[in-house]
């Protein structure tokens, strides 16, 4: 009776209290020992449970679902640590991919199962209620709160692909983009494209099976230079990449296995523009061209490409219009990102027609909806103009309503100006003066100490804009979306009682965060060849170390680097560094 009597208290307790995630009960029962240990934690079920259930009057938890596994998506889940919501994930890739290292897996260096992480196992680490779906998301509709999806696993197992639907309160778009052909005859036919983990093991294949075509008898020797000819279509970071990369491949492991054609082997990298990498400095540029010269790599700029065939591509000569035909035996196409089809039906769902990508404002809320994020390369931040708010900005700075303020009434909105407008910032620096009031001083000119009207506040102000910058579409980018996303759920009650953003100049109060700012970029991925600089890419905060194993190379995740605040990958002669977050 005793016992029972325990028992019943224990239970008890153990409602009352459901943060204990530990019960042991030692008790002894006619001279024998009984150990029982009970590890229970709590879980979304009963907690919806006891919400539900009369009396408890906790909330019911949000549902947050995430499109995408790619780095926004990932580095949302990894930073939310609230546990207010119900998160569910619908990508039709279970896995998170460590895409700057992509090149390296298609000639072999790094292999395709050190750039991956399952999403389970990510989620798994959480200690949260977060679920993962397999399938593609095919349609939103912001009216019922549905995203609908279908499922993506072979079909021979029975059953065909499943269609279903789920419900949120918030949706967090981080779809990433698709490789854009600008609608290019024979492209999707005849290219490999490089932004999946299957595209590059695709292109290592077939880089094998081009040189073991080429040891064929009875080919003349123009067919062995066909085959043995690699088109690159793109001087972005992955096209240049991809080259330097397949370079170091032929030269220092193909060439021995195939010594008999090593010799005809050919790479070519077609741009369009002037440059290649005409997005980083140009002394990158420089010299990633001189290097390019250097190593035997044809670089033909001012090239674009009209067609592609199944043996010849055709490219036409931006400067005197000549249309010539480049025999080939691989071509990888890496010009940029395009929209995925569900997006662009999204866009025109919302009616944002005729953009790249979904435009959001700098809290990453898409446009025209509610609690609907965008992230990553599927989304664009609409940063709003100066001069489109000019005048509600000087009336929030004329208290008094005189149509008239002086530096000491404008001082009290200058850091909320700067916040809420990265471009005047920018503008201050390439002016190199210290703040808005000394700009305001400077245009003053010889009236210095008179009071300004809107019309000479609107002058003054006038050449802001003209700093506008889209952020890139780069993987570090994505991440910090995500991460500053998921600092915003985490704050999200916090924040509405206490708004920690800047004044709404076209409201009243403030803004809940502050709106999202990319950090600097300086640096923070480093491609050395023999000490010097090749490549330049953002942070990423990802870090790697990779170790000798056998005659090969192991990929690994290190969770502390040799050297304070950077990390660093060998391969070979190259080496790769980035900053640590």
């Amino acid at each position: 009776m005793r016992v029972s009597n325990f028992f019943e208290s224990a239970s008890r307790a153990f409602r009352d209290n459901p943060n204990l995630y530990k019960l042991i009960v030692v008790c002894t029962v006619s001279g024998g020992g009984l150990l029982g240990l009970s590890e229970i934690r709590r879980s979304s079920s009963s907690s919806s449970s006891s919400s539900s259930g009369g009396g408890s009057g906790t909330e019911a938890k949000k549902k947050v679902v995430v499109l995408g596994t790619g780095w926004a998506g990932t580095s949302f889940l990894k930073n939310l640590k609230s546990s207010s919501y119900e998160v569910e994930v619908v990508s039709p890739r279970n896995y998170f991919a460590f895409t700057p290292l992509l090149p390296s897996v298609t000639c072999g260096t790094v292999e395709a199962r050190s750039v991956v992480e399952p999403i389970r196992n990510i989620v798994s680490k959480k200690g949260m209620n977060i679920e993962f779906k397999e399938a593609e998301c095919y349609k939103i509709d912001t009216d019922k709160r549905k995203v609908y999806c279908i499922s993506n696993q072979n079909t021979n197992l029975g059953g065909g692909q499943q269609e279903f639907s789920v419900d949120y309160d918030y949706l967090v778009i981080a779809m990433g983009a698709r490789s854009n052909t600008f609608n290019t005859p024979g492209v999707v036919e005849n290219c490999h494209f490089l932004k999946e983990v299957e595209d590059a093991q695709r292109i290592r294949r077939t880089v094998i099976d081009c040189f073991e075509r080429a040891s064929l008898p009875n080919l003349s020797e123009e067919e062995r230079k066909r085959i043995l000819h690699f088109v690159v279509v793109g001087g972005g970071p992955t096209g240049v990449e991809f080259a330097a990369e397949l370079h170091d491949f032929v030269i220092e492991d193909l060439a021995r296995l195939y010594p008999n054609v090593k010799d005809l082997v050919k790479i070519t990298l077609l741009e369009a523009g002037d440059h290649i990498l005409n997005m980083f400095d140009k002394r990158i540029t420089a010299f990633a061209e001189e290097k390019f010269q250097r190593d035997g790599i044809h670089l033909k700029t001012g090239s674009m490409v009209v067609k592609v065939e199944d043996k010849h591509i055709s490219t036409k000569e931006r400067s005197t219009g000549v249309v010539s035909e480049i025999p080939y035996g691989m071509v990888v196409w890496s010009t940029g990102i395009g929209t995925r089809p569900v997006i662009m039906d999204f866009m025109k769902q919302i009616g944002q027609t005729n953009r790249r990508a979904l435009a959001t404002d700098e809290w990453l809320r898409v446009e025209g909806c509610k609690n609907v994020y965008g992230l990553g390369d599927c989304a664009t931040i609409n940063q709003r103009k100066v001069m489109e708010d000019i005048s509600v900005i000087f009336s929030k700075a004329d208290k008094n309503s005189s149509g008239t303020l002086n530096l000491r009434d404008f001082q009290e909105v200058v850091e909320d100006i700067c916040e809420r407008y990265p471009q005047v910032g920018l503008y201050l620096k390439k002016r190199q003066m210290r703040d808005i009031a000394q700009l305001l001083k400077s245009s003053q000119g010889e009236k210095q100490g008179t009071e300004l009207d809107i019309s000479f506040f609107k002058s003054a102000l006038s050449e802001v804009d003209s700093q506008m910058k889209n952020l890139p579409a780069t993987a570090q980018v994505a991440a910090q979306q995500g991460e500053y996303l998921a600092n915003c759920f985490n704050r999200m009650e916090q924040c509405e009682k206490n708004p920690e953003g800047p004044l709404r100049f076209r409201g009243t109060g403030r803004h809940r965060f502050r709106p999202f700012r990319g950090t600097s970029i300086l640096g923070s991925l480093l491609h050395w060849e023999v000490n010097k600089l090749q490549l330049n890419y953002p942070g990423i905060g990802f870090q790697l170390v990779i170790v000798p194993n056998g005659s090969g190379i192991q990929c690994m995740q290190a969770s502390k680097l040799a050297h304070k605040g950077a990390g660093g990958i060998g391969l070979g002669k190259a080496v790769h560094f980035w900053k640590g977050l």
